[in-house]
């Protein structure tokens, strides 16, 4: 039988300790519902209490909602050793579960609350009665428990002791500085769960050293009970362990554990979060990264065609993805082959001979080479009958205070000129509804505009050029075009001029 691992995610807490993060009521109420719903992680812990009126009220939403669908046991706060008061502001936002912080290290206890073991735990004791008599759940944490086990270890022990004896459903042990090493995580649980084997064991791991994932990984072969992580590593300084590594390593690693995270969602929770904090996902990160699942180097993408040689258990359908093959001066003909066979275009040996050395002539002056570029690359270099067709030969922009903006386009298709005029909220959308006029007088469809992002080039240390890079959907189908200009708005209608020659 596979032993059953919680997983409780504390990005709507812990991560939002992220500097410069802070989640609006209806932003902490959606990730919850998806957290739950969709990844189906066990647990949420939500906020802290007594921080703000908007934590309160974000926390009602989100109890009330988890009432209606029976998971308000699965809805944890972080409450503090108060008097009380922590369990008032509980009740008020129609929480259940508290996760209690107390000191897991005697010098915490000595330098920062100034009490001693005994008085600690007796407020501890007089707290989890109170929260009993109101029917709540009791979990505590046990801050700075990495520094107590290395440094006063007695003190750990006694505290541990003492919790045996108390109403606690689960002891959260947090590495709160992420300062432990791998076997330091594996000896100090292999302790505790050993002396305490009725005992629910949490481990919440920080990457201060990037060990977060390792660290977990020993907690779990240790025997702990629940994990503590957060969407994209979330969290104060260097962040959390993060989920989506976390949730590959368990699955491929750990076969005697089991876990109910849906990896499908892992992708889609990450961006959703990204786009909420403002917190851009790097490019490298494991499982969500934009690059993780691209093969650049053309020997790589030749094996992949070959038995499936670079291909590992670390598959992109697992997590909802796709593999890609980047174009650039390492590119070999495998690579370009692969992209040509998603646009649907063949080519002999001697004419990708010829492609392939002008994606490596571009890659070498660090030009950024996409799928959609071939079929003009291909025209360029072999001068086949592939022509543009879309031409956007003029335009006025206008933007004054208090007016709208304007823009009067003039379209050459197919070698007929369309003059159209239109207003909008910006000069980009004024283009737009410009451009929808024209394209639905010859009845003709544009695609969706999906996302809209603008950036230095890669490459640059100046601000001399903008690159604009809009990704589209057309009949179901993403793509994006990149424009270039020292002008935001004209690199935006290069790009688009490129869409239209794409469709």
């Amino acid at each position: 039988m596979k032993r059953q691992l919680e997983i409780m995610d504390t990005t709507l807490r812990d991560g939002e300790q992220t500097s410069g993060v802070s989640f609006t009521a209806s932003e902490k109420l959606t990730l919850a519902k998806l957290l739950l719903d969709e990844l189906k992680v066990d647990r949420i812990e939500v906020a802290s209490a007594r921080v703000s009126e908007g934590e309160l009220e974000a926390v009602k939403q989100i109890t009330r909602w988890a009432d209606e669908q029976n998971y308000l046991d699965r809805v944890e706060v972080l409450t503090f050793v108060d008097g009380g008061v922590s369990l008032d502001w509980m009740e008020n936002a129609g929480a259940k579960s508290q996760n209690l912080l107390t000191k897991g290290s005697i010098n915490h206890l000595k330098y920062q609350l100034k009490k001693t073991p005994e008085q600690h735990f007796g407020e501890i004791a007089e707290t989890f009665k109170k929260a009993s008599d109101r029917g709540f759940i009791n979990n505590i944490y046990l801050e700075d428990w990495s520094n107590g086990m290395r440094n006063s270890k007695e003190y750990v022990f006694a505290f541990l002791d003492f919790l045996s004896s108390q109403p606690v459903k689960r002891v959260l042990l947090p590495d709160t500085l992420g300062i432990l090493t791998h076997n330091e995580v594996s000896d100090y649980l292999t302790e505790i769960i050993s002396r305490f084997p009725n005992m629910h064991i949490d481990f919440h791991g920080h990457n201060d050293y990037d060990l977060g994932v390792a660290n977990i990984m020993e907690a779990v072969k240790a025997g702990c009970h629940g994990l503590h992580l957060t969407v994209n590593g979330m969290g104060e300084r260097a962040g959390n362990a993060p989920m989506a590594s976390a949730i590959a390593v368990i699955n491929d690693f750990l076969p005697d554990v089991s876990i109910e995270v849906n990896e499908k969602a892992l992708y889609k929770v990450s961006k959703l979060v990204s786009a909420f904090t403002g917190v851009g996902i790097p490019a490298n990160k494991p499982i969500v990264g934009e690059n993780v699942f691209t093969q650049t180097a053309g020997i790589h993408a030749d094996g992949d065609n070959k038995k499936n040689l670079y291909f590992s258990d670390l598959m992109p359908e697992r997590f909802g993805r796709k593999r890609k093959y980047a174009l650039g001066k390492m590119s070999g003909k495998a690579n370009i082959q692969k992209n040509l066979l998603e646009l649907g275009l063949t080519l002999n040996d001697e004419e990708l001979k010829k492609v392939t050395a002008r994606i490596i002539e571009l890659g070498d002056k660090k030009e950024k080479v996409t799928k959609e570029d071939l079929p003009y690359i291909i025209s360029d270099v072999l001068d086949t009958d592939y022509h543009q067709k879309v031409f956007v030969k003029s335009y006025v922009l206008t933007h004054s205070k208090g007016l709208r903006p304007s823009t009067t386009l003039s379209l050459e298709i197919d070698g007929k000129i369309h003059e159209e005029i239109a207003s909008g909220d910006g000069q980009y959308d004024a283009f737009m509804n410009a451009l929808r006029k024209i394209y639905h007088g010859r009845k003709m469809e544009l695609p969706k505009l999906v996302d809209y992002a603008v950036r230095i080039p890669p490459g640059s240390n100046s601000d001399a050029l903008c690159e604009t890079i809009i990704t589209w959907d057309f009949n179901g189908k993403e793509f994006t075009s990149r424009g270039l200009d020292s002008d935001q708005t004209v690199s935006a209608i290069k790009a688009t001029e490129k869409m239209l020659n794409i469709i």
